[in-house]
């Protein structure tokens, strides 16, 4: 929404971000994703959601939300607890409902994960009412 509340159009170059420092409740032991004290890929998914949930703040019309699709993620090192963890989205491509971003993680100056993530613009009263 611009200053007068009027939508603004989803174009790629949007940005988001979201960050965390690593606990014992975002391990892969708590998440029953394995078994090593380290910080859980689905926990590292949910990082980077969060970042294209934060991109998309203020740009949809009242309404609509946005639900995730499809993910391809690698997660590329270890992340112990304790650590700073940071994630960045960049909407890449707006086809249609369709939105695509590309995103990754730091640990410091590490890259930890990168992925593409593609989520759904849907009306929420609608897209509650399904089962």
């Amino acid at each position: 929404m611009d200053a007068y509340g009027i939508p603004v159009p989803l174009i790629p170059g949007l940005r988001g971000s979201a960050s965390l420092t690593v606990t014992d409740a975002d391990t892969a032991i708590a998440m029953g994703s394995g078994d090593v004290p380290v910080l859980a890929t689905p926990r590292l998914l949910a990082l980077l959601e969060e970042a294209t949930v934060e991109a998309l703040a203020g740009y949809l019309e009242p309404g609509n939300t946005s639900v995730g699709m499809r993910v391809q993620i690698d997660h590329l090192a270890p992340t112990r607890t304790g650590r700073h963890v940071s994630a960045e989205a960049l909407l890449e491509l707006v086809d249609g409902r369709r939105l695509t971003f590309s995103a990754k993680a730091t640990c410091g100056d590490r890259e930890i994960a990168s992925a593409s993530i593609t989520r759904v613009v849907v009306e929420s009263e609608p897209f509650l009412e399904q089962d």
